[in-house]
Order: structure tokens, then C-alpha cells, then sequence
């Protein structure tokens, strides 16, 4: 879909890219012969600049210069380019305060291998193993997981970023992670009810009482996160592509959700709502 996109062009919009696939423009190699739509002059020397540029930047393997020029909701359109570069990334935390909480665990997945790490033990790796991914993508990582995470290691992630928590929202799916999860269909299973606010309290069973269950319910969790992106983001580019003129030729299958290396501990959860919420 990024090669039949013009919303990156300065100057275009959701209409005059409608009206360019309309009158046949309907990627970056029919635009060099562009005489078949009327357009300012103004548009006609940003298409051909940016058409051009745009194909270097794809052919350099360059996604960050995309994210850079696209509005947050239409970053779904270089998924697929870069796929093979991209990570699914979740952080869980002792708070929701950036500046007085650490990071307990991080869940990293790339499609195909699934990689995590756990305060005190291989957290520091996550610094050198994200350096391998073009794009990251997370729901509000914007605004919580990236900045968390650039604070508490002191680092900058430059990796172009898809927030589904905006790619979501266009298509009117709100409620946080777990809501657009239930609404499109995904089920947590025995984690149903299992949130960040809950994950606090089992990295606390983990160091308090040194609980074994506790941790590997919250890697469970935290894993099952960045697994369930992946659904999210093909799921929200299938969506939004029906409503352009690409669907029957670009629409994705939906992915197989790998083996989640370690199991919630139903006993542990049900004891932690107990103490939470007086079950």
C-alpha cells in the first residue's frame, strides 16, 4: 500500500489522493506521467520531487523517512514494506510514573522469535537487541513504552514507530489494548482481566515473596502483548485498506500466534484479584 500512497506529499490529502487513483494515478510509477489529472502546479512539482525521493528512500530500506512524513494514523501503510524489519514491543513497570517507577520486564517479538527480558537478570540486553529493528510498533507506545523506555536507559529509539493506539482509533476502536482486543475478537484466555495495573502487583509477588508463578504469569502477559500487536496490526491494515481501492490485492492473512513460552498461573491470579478486588 506505501507505493500506491500521496499522503506523504506535502500538499495532499485523503481527496486529492482519491481523486489522483480515480483519474489512474494509482501508485508512484504511474504519477511520473501525470498529465492526465489537472493539478496546481505547486502539487505537480511536489509529486515530481517527492515520487522520486520516495522510491530511493523504499529502495534504501529507509522507513523512518515515511514515518517522518505521514500522519500517525496512516503509518499502517508501511507495514508491510518493512515488515521483515519490524518488532512488536511492550514494557511493564513497577507505575505508571515515568520519572519514579522502573522497568520490571520487556516483551520483544519480530514474527518469528519471541525475546524478553526481566529486571536483574538480562534487561540491559533489550539496549542492543532492538538496534536489529527498522520499526517498532506498540499501542501508546507514543506517549507511555517509548519515553519510559528512552528515560530509563538514557537512549533515543530512532526506529520508525507504529502506534496502533492511533491507527485504531481512526477506524472508532478506543478502550485501550485489551477493549480493541475484545472488540476485533482476540481472546486472553485465562489472562482475561490480567492489566498493567495487575502486572504491578505480580512483579511484587515475584520479588516480595520470591514467586516463582508471579513472574512467569507476568512474562506470559507481557508476551502475549507483543503477540497479540501482531494480530492487531494486520487486523488494522486489512481494515483500513477496505476503504481504499487496494483491498483484494493487497489485504495480508492473518498471522499464526507463536507458542508462548510460559503459562499464567491461575491460582496466582485468582489469589492476587482476592487481595485486589475482595473476589
Amino acid at each position: 500500500m506505501l507505493q500506491q500512497s500521496f499522503q506523504h506529499i506535502p500538499g495532499i490529502g485523503l481527496k486529492t489522493e482519491q481523486r489522483l487513483w480515480q483519474n489512474g494515478i494509482v501508485d508512484w510509477r504511474c504519477a511520473a506521467d501525470g498529465d492526465s489529472i489537472q493539478l496546481s502546479s505547486r502539487l505537480r512539482e511536489a509529486i515530481q520531487r517527492y515520487v522520486p525521493e520516495s522510491m530511493t528512500h523504499l529502495a534504501d530500506n529507509d522507513p523512518a523517512y515515511f514515518s517522518n512524513l505521514l500522519p500517525a494514523s496512516m503509518h499502517w501503510r508501511f507495514f508491510p514494506e518493512f515488515r521483515d524489519a519490524t518488532a512488536y514491543l511492550d514494557i511493564e513497570t513497577t507505575g505508571l510514573d515515568v520519572w519514579d517507577s522502573a522497568i520490571t520486564t520487556i516483551a520483544l517479538y519480530d514474527g518469528k522469535d519471541i525475546h524478553y527480558y526481566i529486571q536483574g537478570q538480562n534487561l540491559n540486553d533489550f539496549m542492543s537487541d532492538i538496534q536489529r529493528y527498522k520499526v517498532i510498533v506498540t499501542y501508546n507506545g507514543k506517549t507511555f513504552d517509548v519515553p519510559f523506555i528512552e528515560s530509563y536507559f538514557g537512549i533515543e529509539l530512532t526506529q520508525a514507530h507504529i502506534d496502533l493506539r492511533y491507527v485504531l482509533k481512526q477506524l472508532g476502536y478506543t478502550g485501550g489494548l485489551k477493549g480493541c482486543e475484545k472488540t476485533l475478537g482476540i481472546d486472553r484466555g485465562e489472562l482475561d482481566g490480567v492489566d498493567g495495573f495487575f502486572a504491578v502487583y505480580l512483579w511484587q509477588a515475584y520479588v516480595q515473596q520470591q514467586d516463582g508463578k508471579a513472574l512467569e504469569t507476568l512474562l506470559a502477559y507481557n508476551i502475549a502483548d507483543v503477540v497479540n500487536l501482531e494480530q492487531l496490526m494486520v487486523l488494522a491494515y486489512n481494515l483500513q485498506l477496505k476503504n481504499t481501492p487496494f483491498y483484494a490485492s493487497h489485504a495480508l492473512p492473518m498471522p499464526q500466534a507463536p507458542v508462548i513460552p510460559f503459562a499464567p498461573d491461575v491460582g496466582t491470579i485468582d489469589r492476587i484479584k482476592r487481595k485486589l478486588y475482595a473476589v
